[in-house]
């Protein structure tokens, strides 16, 4: 199994497509199926999993996905690359207990993880509709980088 597609619920469909689009995300579908119908699919860079969002797609309330994950070689670069797009992205930071993250920004300390390890450092964005997003450190393993944190 491989997770493909993750539903967003959105209230602006175009809103949303250009938001994304405009953090270089390929859109790979925008079918207008019916009236009240629309589906909308993007995938981020280097990704596997896309997104899709729409008029009648979801009853899930507007911005109400939360925890949403990609994973980065370089925090660093792409809390730059969010932020030089659009994206409201917060600064790279790492959780105070060195695991996974706490909800919202509770726990929250400045700065990449003092280790450095993967999963350590994050940056995080929401979509215009507060649809929450990390983005997560993980080092290159085969190659032994883990200078980019």
């Amino acid at each position: 199994m491989r997770l493909e597609v993750v539903v967003l619920p959105v209230s602006d469909v175009d809103r949303a497509r250009d938001f994304y689009k405009a953090l270089g995300w390929r859109l790979d579908a925008d079918f207008p199926v019916e009236d009240g119908y629309r589906v909308v699919q993007l995938t981020p860079p280097g990704s596997a999993c896309s997104v899709i969002f729409g008029t009648g797609v979801t009853a899930a309330a507007p911005g109400s996905a939360q925890g949403l994950q990609l994973v980065v070689e370089d925090v660093n670069a792409a809390r730059d690359e969010l932020a030089d797009r659009g994206a409201p992205v917060s600064e790279v930071f790492h959780d105070r207990t060195g695991v996974f993250h706490h909800a919202g920004e509770q726990a929250r300390v400045s700065g990449p993880a003092q280790d450095r390890a993967s999963y350590g450092s994050w940056v995080s964005f929401s979509d215009p509709d507060g649809n929450g997003w990390y983005a997560q450190y993980m080092a290159d393993e085969a190659a032994g980088d883990t200078a980019s944190a």
